[in-house]
């Protein structure tokens, strides 16, 4: 009996002692982004999203295609790229991690012919003649909810590098579809990030 009381006692000991380890482990904070000096991604600095392997030129751009607003984003491979911002969901965190949902708006006037249409990312409506979900512009910055489900976006280590996702967890009750974002060339040759099986590689500068 005395051997069972204390064989009892140090089991529960032990459970003791590993559970604020277990705990920690569970609560742990995301890993931060890095640029590609290495530096931590910050949210009050804007960053050229470039893709890798890295072109001479080019990036990201957003162009009105026709009479279409807001206008898309897509990418280019001559023109300076536009830098972006990355706001997290929590205002108050200066780095931005991996896995986080966040906001990504263009930092600089885009002159689109788009008046009253914002540079803040969003993920548009299908578009029945492609097939596509394409990621526009006209978002919202924060509120967190069902009416901005479509203004936030991961970012995720792939690889040696990035890849941006669209998988919000703002909304607990919102169904989304969960998926990388990717690339598609339209039938006047513009290239669009846009919901796809396979991921637009990218890094920071």
């Amino acid at each position: 009996m005395k051997i069972t009381r204390t064989l009892v006692a140090f089991v529960l000991l032990f459970a003791l002692s590993i559970k604020p380890l277990l705990g920690g482990a569970a609560n742990a904070e995301p890993e931060p982004v890095l640029d590609s000096g290495g530096t931590k991604l910050r949210a009050d600095r804007s960053y050229y999203i470039i893709p890798v392997p890295a072109p001479p030129s080019g990036g990201l751009e957003v162009v009105r295609i026709g009479k279409k607003c807001p206008p898309d984003v897509i990418t280019v491979q001559e023109d300076p790229s536009l830098p972006s911002l990355f706001i997290p969901i929590d205002p108050k965190k200066g780095e931005i991690h991996v896995s986080t949902d966040l906001n990504i708006k263009f930092s600089v006037n885009t002159h689109t012919g788009c008046p009253h249409s914002s540079n803040v990312w969003r993920l548009d409506d299908y578009d029945n003649t492609t097939g596509q979900y394409f990621v526009t512009t006209g978002g919202v910055v924060g509120n967190p909810g069902r009416q901005t489900v479509r203004n936030w976006f991961k970012i995720e280590k792939y690889e040696d590098a990035y890849k941006l996702v669209y998988c919000p967890t703002v909304c607990g009750t919102c169904k989304v579809q969960c998926k990388d974002v990717g690339t598609y060339i339209d039938s006047h040759g513009y290239e669009h990030l846009a919901l796809s099986d396979v991921p637009y590689k990218i890094q920071f500068l």
